[in-house]
């Protein structure tokens, strides 16, 4: 392939001009953006018909152009207009609130693809992905956890184990030994095996939500293309015939992860009852088969973690291999530990019974400290890519990765807290009848107001340098509308409109200081915790007043606050399961979430790329070949992002026959900054150098679309100036009602779109194809060389 910048210089932004000459039939091929809408809408026609997909996905004509390549004689000068809707991988059925419980799982996710750019260290490279696929592990083993701590801790060992607790809750009694008068299941180990089903569960839903997402969105196979070389080039590897296809990778991760999490209920079972059979004068046979047991366990884990180490998959090539005996294997060997754990939980102990907590301060800590250390040396790893290879305009300083592994860190460090919280004071509401949920849980949620206040005062910042952005922007619009009668509210309307759209680019300070805080308060709390073994009220109660007031206060406050969130969360879900407009809403969440592959986690939402993409690539090539014509490739917001991806996944013959017209687009703006290595400037430059033509259209008021800021060496100009918004100030004959402010939406409302469509139509004539560059093969697609 050639370098981005190869003779670039003999093209000028004149290059996409419409050339003369008969025009053939094309195709415009639209693909919508974030929230999805309706083919009649995208059409502008109410009858319409689906040619090619499913109720998924597919691609929609208006009825009257069902069959316009055997009527090509009726299309010509006009495009054949085709609309591909993908909004139901992302917001269909009630099922999708489930996703809500992924959440942290989709957040590391993308910390694996904010990697900064480089070139000739894959052994760097490959460190980065290891850590952040060690911190999706650590997530899945504190969701378990969390799960093993309210069942098993607080609801089988603690709440059962107390006769005022167990006495409200009746649904306990069979596991209360005063209750059920020493029934059978009243033995400690046995209400911790009874317990144990809850988490055992859990983990089975995940495993069969990624099994089940993976056969219904991401089975589609791409096109098969010639392997390429291992080496590292200066296109992005989104171009790489096996990177829309993770099969492998994904049922490797999915069985490590599985493992994971049924060892994690097999060692909080099995783990217990070894404590007290290691007791001076325990039975000696219990006590070697514990001590066996806890080595299986640490063997199998040991087991887990190696297999999350290996090396993911080869993007070079299409991989339908499938590692058969691990994927069965390893989780099969993790259910017969667990089983086994049981039965030695089980087993008969007249001497054993509860009291305390069970050792979770021990467990959550060492998943937080885990957690900890691997963001740092994350943030390390990144720091030395960024600087091999520094790109201006990436994000943090190419610290986005971590700083984003950081909040999804938290984020389940919050989630795990508020469930333990909330189960707590639902099962003993007065607080004096049971030790409640861990120690480090509670420290943790004390951290949650300073945090908050530093974020509030961080927002007043940000709303001031708004205010101040606003009063310059006056003075824009005023300039913008020099022949128009000014009204100072309608030029405060629009300039606040401007200046609000400039948030996104604050996105990475807000992330940064937030990630930052909450690595140092969360330090705070680990240390905190280890070394009182108190809440943050009890620990604080010899030193001054107002060191002790502010401590219970935030002690109080974060556990009401973090209870609220709980609530919030699950009332969400809920309303998502039953409204489609918040599930809506949701899909809106995964439409910029869920583009990429599950490469560190495979619990994470399904990415609905690994459908979007083939599924264009396949139509363009397709239509292409049987036509010989070329086509529009017209996509707004998250579409103009899959638009690329699937022009990248074409062969170079293809490719070449397609022009590209993005409007709204997060390309560089929003995917560019937090995803360099992969659409970074040389990613972005390959892709102009390799279409046939690209324009970019956005304007002033859009917070999600913006340039592209390609340069003059790459070629032809990309960028049309910003579009006016609103189109006219104020009321005239032609447009007597004030003209709305349109921001991200209806970019086909301006004129400025219909103008720079019929410019890359124009282009597109099959009968006199445009000159690219010299030294360009003249036989392919049908082009010549000047």
């Amino acid at each position: 392939m050639e370098p981005a910048q190869d003779n670039a210089s003999t093209r000028r932004a004149d290059d996409c001009v419409p050339q003369p000459g008969e025009a053939g039939t094309a195709l415009e091929l639209l693909v919508h953006g974030v929230g999805g809408t309706t083919p009649q809408q995208m059409l502008d026609d109410p009858r319409t018909v689906r040619i090619s997909g499913d109720d998924i996905a597919a691609v929609f004509r208006r009825a009257e152009d069902a069959d316009a390549e055997s009527r090509p004689a009726d299309h010509r000068g006009r495009p054949v207009p085709e609309a591909y809707v993908w909004c139901n991988l992302t917001s269909g059925n009630g099922t999708r609130a489930l996703w809500l419980l992924l959440l942290p799982f989709m957040v590391v996710n993308l910390a694996h693809w904010m990697r900064p750019t480089a070139r000739g260290r894959k052994r760097t490279v490959r460190l980065y992905g290891l850590l952040v696929r060690l911190a999706g592990l650590t997530l899945t083993v504190l969701l378990v956890a969390a799960a093993c701590e309210v069942a098993l801790d607080l609801a089988a060992w603690q709440c059962a184990g107390t006769r005022a607790c167990a006495e409200r809750h009746s649904w306990l009694g069979f596991l209360s030994p005063v209750v059920s008068d020493g029934g059978w299941w009243s033995r400690p180990g046995r209400r911790l095996v009874v317990a144990a089903l809850i988490p055992t569960a859990l983990t089975a839903l995940l495993w069969y939500l990624s099994h089940r997402t993976w056969s219904a969105y991401e089975s589609q196979q791409p096109m098969s293309r010639p392997p390429e070389p291992e080496e590292e080039t200066g296109r992005t590897a989104l171009s790489r015939p096996g990177f829309w296809y993770g099969r492998r990778l994904v049922a490797r991760l999915r069985a490590a992860h599985t493992a994971a999490g049924l060892l994690t209920v097999a060692a909080a079972v099995g783990t217990s009852a070894a404590r007290f059979d290691h007791r001076p004068g325990g039975p000696a046979l219990l006590d070697v088969l514990g001590r066996l047991l806890e080595a299986a366990l640490a063997v199998a884990a040991a087991g887990v973690v190696w297999v999350v180490c290996r090396r993911g998959r080869s993007e070079h090539r299409l991989d339908r291999e499938l590692d058969q005996h691990l994927v069965r294997r390893l989780p099969l060997a993790a259910v017969a530990l667990l089983v086994l754990a049981a039965v030695y939980a089980g087993w008969e102990r007249p001497e054993w019974t509860s009291a305390g907590r069970l050792p979770g301060d021990t467990t959550f800590g060492g998943i937080a400290l885990i957690q900890g250390l691997l963001v740092i040396a994350l943030g390390v790893v990144a720091r030395v890519l960024h600087r091999a290879h520094p790109d201006a305009r990436a994000a943090m300083r190419g610290l986005g990765g971590p700083a984003v592994a950081m909040l999804a860190c938290a984020l389940g460090g919050v989630m795990s807290g508020g469930v333990s919280q909330r189960v707590s004071d639902w099962l003993d509401g007065t607080g004096t009848d049971i030790p409640g949920p861990p120690v480090l849980l509670t420290w943790q949620a004390s951290v949650i107001p300073p945090l908050l206040l530093g974020l509030l005062a961080l927002f007043g910042w940000l709303a001031r340098r708004t205010w101040q952005l606003r009063r310059l922007e006056m003075a824009a619009v005023e300039r913008d509308y020099p022949d128009e009668p000014q009204d100072l509210t309608r030029t405060r309307r629009i300039a606040r409109i401007r200046a609000m759209a400039t948030l996104t680019d604050r996105a990475p300070l807000i992330v940064a200081v937030t990630s930052a805080a909450t690595l140092l308060l969360g330090a705070a709390a680990l240390v905190g915790a280890m070394t009182t073994d108190q809440t943050p009220g009890a620990a604080a109660q010899r030193s001054y007043a107002v060191v002790e007031s502010a401590a219970e206060a935030s002690q109080a406050l974060g556990s009401w606050l973090i209870g609220l969130g709980f609530i919030l969360f699950v009332t969400w879900g809920r309303r998502a399961y039953k409204d489609p407009s918040a599930r809506r809403t949701i899909g809106i969440l995964w439409d910029v979430g869920t583009f990429w592959p599950r490469a560190a986690h495979p619990f994470a939402p399904p990415c609905y790329a690994e459908r979007a993409v083939p599924d264009l690539t396949w139509r363009m090539a397709t239509w292409t070949r049987a036509t010989g014509g070329r086509l529009v490739l017209s996509g707004h917001s998250q579409g103009s992002v899959l638009a690329a991806a699937a022009a990248w996944q074409l062969t170079p013959s293809v490719r070449r026959r397609v022009a590209l017209l993005t409007y709204g687009s997060p390309l560089e703006r929003l995917y560019g900054r937090w995803f360099p290595a992969h659409f970074g400037p040389a990613a972005l430059s390959a892709l102009h150098q390799d279409v046939d033509c690209w324009r970019n259209l956005y304007r002033s008021t859009d917070p999600i679309g913006g340039p592209v800021r390609l340069t003059g060496a790459c070629g032809p100009e990309v960028d049309r100036e910003a579009l006016k918004d609103p189109l006219v100030y104020g009321r005239t004959a032609r447009h007597p009602l004030p003209a709305a402010i349109l921001g991200h939406s209806d970019y086909q409302a301006d004129p400025a779109f219909a103008e720079e469509r019929e410019r890359l139509l124009g282009r597109l004539r099959p009968d006199l194809p445009t000159p690219r560059r010299e030294g360009e093969d003249q036989g392919e697609s049908g082009r010549s060389s000047p």
